[in-house]
């Protein structure tokens, strides 16, 4: 026989397996996103799919493939729960320079704040 038949199994390959067969394990459906930038006429494609497994966090499984490839990463618990942080900590900073550009713009135009009207009608 020859020893060329034989494929090896991959890291990402091993770790779907695993997870799908557990019991504690919940899925997400894949989802398949296209990306077409027609400055440089590339299309991408990124498939999905998120495993959760209680008292263990996610696992996303993120497929990559384009005109030159294709390659599959296994994002385990720990690298999905930083890129989850970043992004509730990129969404926190954006309401809070939305909220003062707002004052800001609300005070250029003489209105008073909030609390400013309740005491001014408290006085009355």
């Amino acid at each position: 026989m020859n020893e060329s038949q034989y494929k090896t199994v991959d890291k990402f390959d091993r770790l779907y397996g695993a997870l799908s067969e557990l019991p504690d394990v919940t899925k997400q459906k894949a989802s398949t996103i296209q990306v077409h930038t027609p400055l440089i006429g590339a299309a991408q494609t990124f498939i999905v799919q998120t495993f959760r497994q209680r008292d263990i966090g996610d696992t996303i499984f993120l497929q990559y493939l384009d005109d030159i490839g294709s390659v599959r990463i296994a994002i385990p618990p720990a690298a999905a729960d930083a890129i989850a942080r970043q992004r509730d900590a990129l969404g926190t900073k954006n309401r809070k320079r939305a909220a003062r550009e707002q004052a800001q713009a609300r005070k250029a135009s003489g209105e008073l704040p909030g609390f400013m009207r309740f005491m001014k009608k408290k006085e009355k």
